[in-house]
This record gives structure tokens, C-alpha cells and sequence, in this order.
């Protein structure tokens, strides 16, 4: 659900961000040296990903109180007990998936959208789950407000993740799983990858990806997000 806390290590690096005005060419502005700053510099270098973080306002995925942080180095509340994830982590997972471009994408845990708006920057389509079901419809409002018509957002458990409209040529889940749930992997397409923090207390960033019936697993980062609720506990 947008969820990540800081990066442990020397990546937990706080730029200091300025206050900003709150008109649309100052955050612009930051918005540029956050991807410069921040993602590029850290070695996000996909060029698609990287222009989709240009372009998403990221201003627009957070409380109005907290709009002048909007670009800073770090998660932000945005209600419910929930976050948006710190900027880096959210092109380092995006990078991950390894979209090209055309692809149909499975998110588990929307929160306020802005990873779901980063994806569909880049992907054809975007299918977006959230258990907390108030997130979920102030998710669905902001996508149809800022114009992302390929971001289909639901109410839900994510743990059995979108069946009907499975297979997915990539799936990205934002809250940490004691281990990968059984349903994501089916619904991933041959070749596809699936990213996911697992873990409890000691949690790193796992990428997975099907090759036929087998899952070749790469652990690539070590990461701090809130638990992932539901079934995926039981």
C-alpha cells in the first residue's frame, strides 16, 4: 500500500528537502531533483521508469498538509496508518519489474496510488488491489480526477490476488509476507517477475521469476515496510 520506511544502510540518506511554494512550476522543479537526486543517482537507470517519475505529481498522492514534503528523500503518512513509500523505493521496485513497455501489471497494496500512477506511465494496464477499503476508493477517485484510465483499483484481500484477469506479465506487492503467496505466483505469466519484500523483523526485497514451473529468486535489498495483512497470516 505504498508502504516502505526508510532504506537500511547508506541508503537511508535524507536529502533535507526545502519547503516548497505551493504552485505547480516550484514543484515541478523539485519533482526533477528528486528523480536527478534521489533514483537516478542511486542507479535507477531505466530510461521508462525514470520518465515516468518526472511526470507522476507526487504532490497529488499526499495530504494537502504535506504537499511541500512531497519530494522529500522518505516515506509520508497518508492516513489510515498507512504511507507513501520513499521515493527511491519506488523506482527501484518499478525498475525491477523489468517492464518494457505493453505489459499488464498486478499491484498488491494501492495505498494513495502513486506507485499504481508510476506503472501506468509505463505499462499498458494496471490492476490494483488495497485491503483498506476508504484508501481504496480515494485511490479510484485520484486516478479518475488525474486522468489514468489503464489503473483498475478494488477493495480486497491481495493474498489471492486478481484471478479474473490473471495471467500477468508483471506483479508488485508493497507490504512485507512471511513468504510469497502461493496465488501471486500462479498468476504470473512465463518469464514474468514478481516483487515483493519478505520477511518480518529482518525483511529484503525479493524478485522472483517464472521460468515454466520453477521460480528463480533473487534477494537484492535489504528494506523496512509494514506487514502485509489478511490471509497471508493465517
Amino acid at each position: 500500500m505504498e508502504r516502505a520506511f526508510f532504506l537500511l544502510g547508506a541508503l537511508a540518506i535524507s536529502c533535507g528537502p526545502a519547503p516548497l511554494a505551493n504552485d505547480e512550476s516550484e514543484l515541478a522543479r523539485a519533482r526533477q531533483r528528486m528523480v536527478a537526486e534521489q533514483i537516478e543517482a542511486r542507479g535507477v537507470k531505466s530510461a521508462l521508469v525514470l520518465g515516468a517519475m518526472r511526470t507522476v505529481p507526487r504532490h497529488e498522492f499526499v495530504p494537502a498538509a504535506a504537499r511541500h514534503d512531497a519530494y522529500g528523500d522518505h516515506p509520508l503518512p497518508i492516513g489510515h496508518g498507512q504511507t507513501i513509500s520513499q521515493p527511491y523505493i519506488v523506482g527501484f521496485m518499478t525498475d525491477a519489474l523489468g517492464l518494457t513497455g505493453g505489459e499488464k501489471v498486478l499491484e498488491v497494496g494501492t495505498g494513495s496510488g502513486y506507485q499504481s500512477a508510476v506503472l501506468a506511465q509505463v505499462a499498458k494496464s494496471v490492476y490494483s488491489i488495497e485491503i483498506v477499503a476508504p484508501l481504496a476508493e480515494e485511490a479510484r477517485e485520484r486516478m479518475a480526477r488525474l486522468g489514468y484510465r489503464n489503473v483498475f483499483v478494488r477493495a480486497g484481500d491481495g493474498y489471492k490476488g486478481w484471478p479474473e484477469e490473471a495471467p500477468f506479465d508483471a506483479i508488485i506487492v508493497t507490504a512485507a509476507a512471511p513468504k510469497v503467496p502461493e496465488p501471486l505466483k500462479a498468476q504470473l505469466k512465463d518469464g514474468g517477475r514478481l516483487v515483493i519484500p519478505v520477511g518480518d523483523s529482518n525483511q529484503e526485497l525479493v524478485v522472483l521469476t517464472r521460468r515454466g514451473e520453477t521460480f528463480e529468486e533473487r534477494r537484492v535489498l535489504p528494506v523496512t515496510f509494514v506487514p502485509m495483512t489478511g490471509e497471508v497470516r493465517k
